[in-house]
């Protein structure tokens, strides 16, 4: 509805009007994208609490490989996943790290590139295949612009691992 009809419409008309726009902004979610071995990555913005480059981590020894070392971020220790290693591919030297908040549990993922945020429609999410190996995948869409194929990272999923 134009802004001239929405003018001389009823109350009535305006409130379905409103209702409308209300729920056009509540069907999409906010994902981060980032990149690692070309694969597009997406994770819910609101469990990143930041996202860090050239910061050094410490050793620590009798851990699974993919877990790179901690960092201590302003006084807070925080494991390092390395997601190239999570997902059995070779590992790479790589200074991107995303911190997240799972469950009130604070970890560092290292990824190859931080893309962006972007508005993901729900309904655009589709499930991922019952034979596929991504096991820390919970769902898959198109990006907006048709740039290719976003797979959503499921956290809680790549922790509990």
């Amino acid at each position: 509805m134009s802004d001239e009809n929405l003018m001389f419409a009823t109350e009535e008309q305006q409130a379905i009007y409103n209702k409308q726009q209300e729920v056009e902004e509540f069907a999409t979610r906010k994902y981060l994208t980032f990149r690692t071995d070309n694969l597009l990555f997406g994770i819910e913005a609101e469990i990143v609490m930041e996202i860090i480059t050239n910061y050094s981590a410490t050793y620590v020894p009798m851990v699974p490989s993919y877990v790179r070392g901690i960092i201590n971020l302003r006084g807070q220790i925080i494991p390092l996943l390395d997601m190239r290693q999570k997902l059995s591919i070779e590992p790479m030297d790589t200074d991107c790290i995303i911190v997240i908040d799972v469950e009130d549990i604070r970890i560092g993922i290292l990824v190859d590139a931080v893309s962006q945020i972007i508005d993901i429609p729900i309904d655009t999410i589709l499930p991922v295949p019952q034979h596929n190996a991504q096991k820390y995948v919970s769902g898959m869409c198109t990006m907006p612009d048709n740039s290719g194929t976003m797979l959503v990272l499921d956290c809680p999923l790549l922790l509990a691992n």
